[in-house]
């Protein structure tokens, strides 16, 4: 035979696991990449993940997108260096270590006997603790990627690249030294970047005050601000005002103030100004039930404090007192209307307006004074102007706390309330808790002290309401504790200066989708401020800045020799952390002493964003390779990276090369929950990717993800149905038709000896159009596919490999499946057989990339038929691996669209002519006489007659007719569309009324191709008129439908011939489902003996005559060549061969049942039989006899058999024969 046996059932993760031994076996990624050598080189950049936990589905998403491409750019001629990245440093490595060494500060960590240096080291023995997880996990996902020759941040090549890119910017002039407010974690006492704090917004409640603040010239008059953040009060500098909104000063008729608030903001504090819409949450609404729980709090609690007595005698003198309910009625309806007079009162007034700007300069009286003596010199606690003061919230008026806010730092720096290098008010620890200034909360957490400050504004008479509020908060997305604003001393990387050449650089690359590129990405680079690239850790890259104990010198070091040099240092330096270096000192050239190293390490981000370059040590190595292959070919990762690795690569990458650092980016979406939530490890929310890959297989993982919204930037809901559809709708269909093909070459093997091998001259010369067809399809798939996997838009080339899938399987396949079963000759067979090969070759090349497990199982039977000496026109061999192939390129003399419209025509047609059996309860297994397709272009039938044997097949029919003239089966009638015709000709509406009803059928039929008609020089349009649609054919001979300009019309009268040909498919039928339950394959062979009660006359379709159809010779070489074997009855079956029966269908109603009659079927394996009578008497003789030649082979067409010493000589043809049906019927 020329392929192994495909089973009929396939367990992909099975089958997945054999292909991984099989490419362990050969080394086939590092084969791959020994073979690609010299070819040229493709630079793809992996973005580190952090080893600390196991991957997820975004991980594995990513991975698949990666590994995709840099397959599919290995196929197409390129080497491929692929290395797999760890990020080793940072927040999450510190944080883990802290909560097994309950480490709360950084005191915690000098504590330890080993200082810094103990540390460090446990930090490095855990960072890489899941590392051989990822490896198993990418690995079963099918991923090639070097894990051997990984990189890591720690490594100290590594870590040098580093330290040249930050020395190389601060010669360029862009680091400085400052301040940044930046989120803070007080649990794992460390900055995080916004892209950190983006990761976990929780919905939380929190107070909403609105406070006062007196004026030092009268006051009398008050400032009004709100605020969410009570704790930051105490360190309150300025009230921020926006200069051009409109400011009043009002007069409070309740409170009796004088207040001043910005007048598009008045319903802060009078909510029923501005009354909310519908299903509108407004916080003022929520002020308004909390002010009346209050009320009623303080009513019961009043109650509680009456004494037991006094209480009971209320009681009973307000039952005595309660009137009737219809007295009560009018009190209360009084009692209504005051409420609503009180309402209407006005609660204020208006006594003066005034621009914002007219404020600017007020001084106000402090809430606190633990810092009025040091900061009130300085200028502060006065009123300043801002554009950030925003219309939708709050009074207009912004309570600023340099220490705790990005505009309020921003503010009070440009309005020198604080210096840029000076000190700044942050009277709060790297625990959250306030310091000994604050003296009435010093040591406590912060976010605890809100009510009690709160009390205290009250006591101060400051306080003019509080409410609550819900909103979105960042917490920490490692600890998951609420993150609050923080000033951190920072090292600053300047972004003004490069801003306008970030935009450039961006625009040069290209990303998919587009339109995060030109909108999210493009926005943020334009938004984008001066990046703090220090963290105040232990673990991770230090910064090389040695400084003086002021700050007044520092030096930045490049490298370790630079270091060595200027320290004069004599040690070995091997490692660059913390603890191997902060002992080296630099003499001052200055006389400012000792220069020592900064305490702080770098932002991971600015680690991973230095990878393209860091990863091979340049410039200390590698030189001449990176700027050949500089900027990468491509990148890709998640959405939430356009603010990470996308941004830092970016800016590093224009600062030190005015490049961009990649020249494709594909950004994936975010992978959600079934419920559209956020995928989470504490709610076990998604299913294990792993028990998911061991239940579908990799493969359908992959392609799942792959072909979904996420692959250009939008979300996924995941559901494992999903993965589970991928086998059913696409895997499944590929591999049946895999398997169809593998049986019929090896049945042509069997049943005429002739073994198939391939030759690919042979597919040109096929004349069947079906076969030029299926060809043509897949050479413009491969010309799609090279187009758009040259744009990265893998989204547009999933879907149409899937529906090539769907073409081969449910077109090609099901209309040629008699031809690759040898029915028109062994020729013609070989002709189906190459196509389907080429076929099947070109499908596992294109998908390889994409499905890298099934095409090479596939591809180790099929490459089978090619000779090992045999060599593809490329110069390509027969590979050991499908990895190893090249995808071919299109062939354009193959490429046909005349082919390609017909069969689109004939697949119209068919769909059609289904609908019209459908439409008439006849089943497609019914034969008809005759169908006629009715199109007026006779250029459309002539391509269409290209497949009228197939139209004949696939619709079961003897004969079709081709008819060009409309008007002999269907009549169109028009008439106008009344309420559109009438409002746009009015009183003319009459005029065209009957000119529309008057047009003839090819008028109206010429008007249907054009879309419109001219009637009276007016243009007249399909959506203005009705078209209906008459059939005019013998409605009980005949049934039509009409798709576009195509009827289909079938005869649907059944004579008894066709019925009885009907019953003849519908009794194979029952025998290939039986073949199938049983398990069978093509080539083993079983004798069929059956049995049928309750026949019938014959006359219709529900009373069938099936004994007469399966004894009609006409219909005998019908079941001899379908079944390849005889039907015998039931009684003629010898007793004893019920011990080797395979199968019966006794029990199976659906599988007997034929109209009213029932077919019961029974399989006996196809052996040597004894025919009793002609053996001998001895029945029991006779029995061990037959029991015993089974298995056996005549010789010379003669059998000895011996039993109990009793020798019987059998003689084929006479005694014994090959098989029932020639016993009996010869």
């Amino acid at each position: 035979m020329s392929f192994n046996i495909v089973p009929e059932k396939i367990n992909f993760p099975e089958e997945e696991e054999k292909v991984l031994k099989f490419w362990k076996e050969i080394d086939a990624f590092q084969t791959s990449l020994k073979k690609s050598k010299g070819r040229k080189p493709y630079t793809f950049y992996d973005g580190p993940p952090f080893a600390t936990g196991l991957p997820h589905y975004g991980h594995i998403l990513a991975g698949t997108i990666k590994d995709i491409v840099t397959r599919y750019a290995h196929q197409t001629g390129h080497y491929v260096s692929r290395r797999f990245g760890w990020d080793t440093h940072g927040l999450p490595v510190e944080y883990e270590l802290d909560k097994q060494l309950n480490i709360k500060s950084s005191e915690d960590v000098y504590k330890l006997k080993g200082g810094i240096g103990e540390y460090n080291e446990k930090c490095r023995s855990i960072v890489m603790r899941y590392s051989k997880d990822w490896e198993n996990i990418i690995g079963r996902m099918g991923r090639w990627i070097d894990f051997k020759n990984d990189y890591k941040t720690l490594d100290i090549t590594y870590m040098e690249s580093v330290w040249w890119a930050f020395k190389t910017l601060n010669d360029k002039g862009l680091v400085y030294r400052g301040y940044k407010v930046m989120p803070y974690s007080t649990a794992c006492r460390t900055a995080l970047s916004n892209f950190e704090a983006n990761q976990n917004y929780l919905d939380v409640e929190d107070p909403a005050i609105i406070i006062s603040f007196p004026l030092v010239e009268d006051p009398e008059t008050k400032f009004v601000a709100w605020t969410t953040t009570p704790w930051t009060l105490p360190s309150n500098l300025a009230l921020c005002v926006n200069p051009e909104f409109d400011y009043i000063l009002i007069e409070d008729l309740e409170l009796n103030q004088k207040l001043i608030l910005a007048e598009c903001r008045l319903e802060e504090l009078y909510p029923s100004e501005k009354k909310p819409e519908e299903g509108e949450k407004k916080q003022t609404t929520n002020k308004k039930k909390n002010n009346n729980r209050r009320k009623k709090r303080q009513q019961q609690q009043k109650k509680k404090q009456q004494p037991k007595k006094q209480q009971q005698q209320q009681n009973k003198q307000q039952q005595q007192q309660q009137p009737k309910k219809q007295q009560q009625q009018p009190k209360k309806k009084q009692e209504q209307k005051k409420e609503k007079e009180e309402e209407k009162k006005p609660k204020f007034k208006i006594l003066k307006r005034f621009k914002g700007k007219e404020l600017e300069g007020k001084e106000y009286v402090p809430l606190f004074d633990y810092f009025y003596e040091e900061y009130k010199p300085e200028g502060a606690f006065r009123v300043i102007c801002g554009d950030f003061v925003t219309k939708d919230a709050g009074t207009g008026i912004v309570h600023c706390a340099p220490g705790f806010g990005e505009d309020d730092y921003q503010i009070c720096l440009d309005n020198d309330i604080i210096k840029r290098n000076g000190k700044i008010l942050c009277p709060v620890d790297e625990s959250g808790k306030f310091n000994e200034k604050v003296t009435d909360f010093a040591n406590r957490y912060v976010k605890e002290c809100d009510e009690e400050i709160i009390e205290m504004l009250k006591g101060k008479k400051r306080l003019l309401s509080r409410s609550k509020i819900s909103h979105s908060y960042p917490f920490c997305w490692r600890s998951d504790t609420p993150l609050i604003y923080r000033a951190i001393p920072s090292w600053f990387i300047q972004i003004g200066p490069i801003k306008k050449q970030l935009l450039v650089n961006n625009l040069k690359s290209k990303w998919v989708p587009k339109n995060i590129q030109e909108k999210r990405f493009h926005n943020w680079l334009q938004d984008a401020r001066d990046w703090a690239v220090s963290r105040s850790r232990f673990w991770g890259t230090p910064l090389p800045i040695w400084a003086s104990e002021d700050f007044s010198e520092y030096i930045v070091i490049g490298s370790i020799e630079q270091l060595k040099e200027l320290s004069g240092t004599k040690e070995e330096i091997t490692d660059l952390h913390r603890h191997n270096i902060d002992h080296i000192t630099i003499q001052s050239k200055k006389g400012n002493g000792v220069l020592r190293r900064v305490e702080e390490v770098f932002d991971c981000w600015f680690e991973s964003g230095s990878m393209p370059y860091a990863q091979i040590h340049y410039p200390f190595e590698n030189k001449e390779l990176f700027e050949k292959t500089f900027p990468g070919d491509f990148v890709a990762e998640g959405l939430d990276q356009t603010r990470g690795w996308f941004y830092t690569m970016l800016v590093l990458s224009t600062a030190l090369f005015n490049k961009p650092p990649y020249k494709n980016l594909i950004v994936n979406g975010l992978v959600l929950a079934e419920d559209g939530s956020k995928m989470s490890k504490r709610k076990k929310n998604y299913p294990d990717p792993m028990l998911v890959v061991n239940k579908y297989g990799a493969d359908a993982l992959r392609m799942y993800l792959i072909n979904s919204p996420v692959v250009h930037a939008g979300p996924l809901q995941f559901t494992e149905k999903g993965v589970h559809n991928v086998n059913r709708a696409v895997f499944l269909p590929w591999y049946n038709a895999y398997r169809f093909f593998v049986q019929s070459s090896n049945m042509l093997f069997l049943d005429y000896n002739v073994k198939f091998v391939f030759d690919p001259k042979l597919n040109n010369n096929s004349k069947n159009e079906m076969d030029k067809w299926i060809l043509s399809l897949a050479n413009n798939l491969l010309k799609f596919v090279k187009v758009e996997m040259s744009e990265y838009r893998l989204y547009t080339v999933i879907p149409e490999l899937i529906n090539f899938i769907d073409e081969l399987t449910n077109w090609y396949l099901r209309c040629n499946r008699d031809r690759l079963k040898v029915s028109k000759g062994v020729e013609d067979c070989l002709d189906a057989l190459h196509t389907m090969y080429e076929v099947l070759i070109i499908m596992t090349k294109i998908m390889a990339p994409f499905a890298p497990f099934i095409t090479e199982m596939m591809y180790q039977n099929l490459r089978k038929c090619i000779p090992e000496s045999f060599e593809y026109e490329n110069g390509e061999i027969n590979e050991k691996s499908i990895h190893f192939m090249m995808i071919p390129k299109s062939n354009e003399s193959i490429i046909n669209e005349t082919i390609e419209n017909s069969v689109n025509s004939f697949k119209s047609v068919i769909n059609t002519g289904r609908k019209v059996r459908e439409k008439n309860n006849l089943s497609l297994k019914v034969p008809l006489s005759e169908i006629t397709i009715v199109h007026k272009n006779e250029t459309y039938l002539k391509e269409l007659q290209l497949m009228e044997n197939y139209l004949k097949k696939e619709l079961n029919v003897k004969k079709i007719v081709f008819d060009n003239v409309e008007e002999n089966w269907v009549k169109f009638t028009a008439e106008p569309n009344g309420r559109k015709l009438g409002r746009r000709f009015g009183k003319r509406f009459r005029e065209f009324n009957k000119l529309i009803r008057e047009l003839d059928h090819n008028s109206i039929s010429e008007f249907k191709t054009n879309g419109s008609i001219v009637i009276n020089d007016e243009k007249i349009t399909l959506d203005e008129v009705i078209i209906n649609r008459g059939f005019v054919a013998n409605k009980t001979k005949y049934a039509g439908m009409e798709e576009g300009p195509v009827t289909v019309v079938i005869n649907i009268e059944l004579t008894p011939e066709l019925l009885e040909e009907y019953y003849t498919r519908e009794i194979t039928n029952r025998v290939m489902r039986l073949r199938k339950e049983a398990g069978l394959i093509p080539s083993d062979q079983i004798e069929i003996f059956y049995e049928i009660t309750n026949d019938s006359d014959g006359t219709s379709l529900k009373k069938p005559c099936l004994e007469k159809t399966i004894n009609n010779k006409k219909f005998t070489s019908y079941f001899d060549k379908n079944l390849k074997t005889k039907l015998i009855p039931l009684n003629l079956l010898p007793e004893y061969l019920l011990e080797y029966k395979i199968k019966d269908n006794y029990d199976d109603k659906k599988l007997h049942s034929i109209g009213s009659a029932k077919l019961k079927l029974l399989f006996v394996k196809k052996d040597l039989v004894v025919d009793f009578k002609k053996v001998g008497e001895n029945e029991e003789l006779n029995l061990k006899v037959a029991h015993k030649v089974r298995g056996m082979k005549p010789t010379n067409d003669k059998i000895t058999v011996t039993i109990d010493e009793t020798t019987v000589n059998l003689v084929l043809g006479l005694n014994v024969f090959e098989n029932v049906s020639d016993m009996v019927f010869n």
